[in-house]
């Protein structure tokens, strides 16, 4: 009986000795360490204690709890770190996500600005385009003016309410069938060049006028290089007036009263 409540005495007691290696790992864990090491620090304090509280029976149930709990703290500390990196993580990708949708809104915001420039340009201008000249019975578009006509189509290619009237000419000499089939011809090119540029082609407004339009002096050279030419103008369209107020501005106009 002596001898049971012996032994029962010195697993209280080397119970006691591994809670008290806590403060003595709590310091050793203060840097990152491997589980290893804190274990055997518990076991070693363990042992030292349970040795002296209930000899080499206490010394081996001393190093037993002392591991045990020696590994317990060890694995505490580790999960404690896991979440401060996780949190630390987390709070990077949302400061990064942060800057994206800034970067987002100021580009958004560029866009609608550039947009609302180009809308004044074309607005303060009465006509915004260019003429084009063309050989003698030919319909190829000189190099020097197809740059400026790709620059156009772009800018109006970026103004949603933007049109393009494209008119072609020609000069009085020859049959006036073969004139206005050369003018559109012209005029086609020119529009082949804006649609190359991002100009959608129902933007596009088209028209041949052959030599009916020429006012030159019979045998003007220098009158007839004038005639020969496509002339292309941005506009701005029309606004759309809806279905019931056009009705109503017809009815008001014909004076008839509706209810």
């Amino acid at each position: 009986m002596g001898t049971r409540k012996k032994y029962r005495s010195a697993i209280v007691l080397a119970v006691v000795a591994g809670l008290a290696t806590l403060p003595a790992l709590a310091c050793a864990d203060s840097e990152p360490q491997h589980n290893g090491k804190s274990e055997d620090i518990g076991i070693v304090s363990g042992l030292a204690i349970g040795a002296a509280a209930g000899g080499p029976v206490g010394a081996l149930i001393g190093a037993a709890a002392g591991g045990l709990l020696g590994d317990r703290w060890h694995r505490q500390k580790q999960t404690a770190r896991e979440l401060s990196s996780d949190l630390g993580a987390s709070e990077a990708e949302r400061s990064r996500l942060t800057a994206s949708v800034s970067d987002l809104n100021g580009s958004l915001q560029e866009s609608r600005s550039h947009g609302a420039e180009l809308e004044q340009t074309v607005a303060a201008a009465d006509q915004v385009g260019m003429d084009l000249s063309f050989r003698t019975d030919d319909s190829a578009i000189r190099v020097e003016d197809l740059p400026p006509l790709l620059k156009l189509g772009a800018l109006a290619a970026a103004m949603p309410q933007a049109r393009v009237r494209v008119a072609g000419y020609a000069d009085p000499r020859g049959p006036a069938d073969y004139n206005e089939a050369l003018s559109a011809h012209r005029a086609a090119a020119v529009v082949a060049a804006l649609e190359s540029a991002g100009l959608p082609r129902e933007r596009l407004i088209v028209e041949a006028h052959g030599s009916g339009e020429s006012r030159s002096a019979a045998g003007d050279l220098d009158a007839y290089a004038l005639d020969r030419r496509v002339v292309v103008r941005l506009e701005r369209a029309p606004p759309v007036v809806p279905v019931a107020q056009t009705v109503a501005s017809a009815a008001a106009d014909s004076g008839v009263v509706r209810p």
